[in-house]
């Protein structure tokens, strides 16, 4: 199946999202000019668990200073400032979404982090740098968007660096069957491929990858979303969150995930790699 990427951009580019970022700041009256990376997690580490999963992956790999860190689908940039602010790396986010690309690099510049990070607009499946540029690849909940697995595995593999690292979180097919519509990453199947996880691990042991962690995820994920449901049941939306990025299905979206995970129909695991 061909994905077109305008379908996948105009998904997840909602209009304004940096306005509306700032706007939500406003209303809960907090003061911008204090604002540390960390104030901005909620929002921006949109992807299963947040940032507790983010520090989780993090701690699977010795990321020392200066190491350079490529954030395949970096989203609003939020893993990306964790790695510089964090651990010191030196981290460049790539994303299609041109949106996310532009509040990516204005959420840095706010927490003054714009000599840290880079962000730029490209695909993962023509990765706009030299071979072997990294020492490590970052991505969470990325290529569930892209069709051809081999080739989005091969881009990675070709801009690491010999032993270098691949560092992932993400969500894969589970054996329950098709999934419940709409979640985060589509309103529909049409923008949708996910494969089972032992199918994509396979593609990457066959580009030369060594698997050194590869964990299943699923019950922390599911517990996760019960947890964040309950929460959205005793006080509605909170002004600040992942939802300002999912539009109008934002609860159904959550309900829906939380349903696939119970029914393994889909499965999230976090996996540490090492190129040839």
């Amino acid at each position: 199946m061909d994905i077109d990427g305008n379908d996948v951009e105009r998904h997840y580019g909602r209009g304004h999202i940096f306005e509306s970022i700032m706007r939500a700041l406003r209303d809960m009256r907090q003061d911008v000019s204090t604002l540390a990376p960390a104030d901005l997690a909620l929002v921006d580490e949109f992807h299963t668990r947040g940032r507790a999963a983010t520090i989780e992956l993090a701690g699977r790999a010795a990321l020392t200073p200066g190491l350079k860190v490529l954030d395949v689908g970096c989203g609003l940039g939020g893993s990306a400032r964790y790695l510089a602010s964090e651990h010191g790396c030196r981290v460049t986010g790539i994303d299609l979404t041109k949106e996310y690309v532009d509040a990516a690099t204005s959420l840095a510049a706010l927490v003054g982090m714009q000599d840290l990070v880079t962000f730029h607009q490209a695909s993962a499946l023509d990765l706009p740098f030299p071979d072997g540029s990294f020492d490590a690849v970052w991505t969470q909940h990325v290529q569930m968007n892209i069709a051809d697995k081999r080739a989005f595995c091969g881009q990675i593999a070709r801009v690491l660096a010999p032993r270098g690292h691949l560092l992932f979180h993400d969500v894969f097919q589970g054996p329950g069957g098709t999934l419940h519509y709409p979640v985060p990453w589509a309103e529909d199947a049409s923008i949708s491929c996910l494969e089972n996880p032992a199918t994509v691990r396979q593609i990457l042991e066959s580009l030369g990858f060594s698997v050194l962690e590869w964990d299943d995820m699923s019950q922390l994920s599911r517990e996760w979303f019960g947890t964040r449901l309950a929460a959205l049941d005793i006080s509605g939306p909170p002004p600040w969150g992942s939802h300002l990025l999912m539009g109008v299905t934002a609860r159904v979206k959550l309900e829906n995930n939380a349903r696939n995970l119970s029914e393994q129909r889909s499965v999230v695991v976090q996996g540490v790699l090492e190129n040839a």
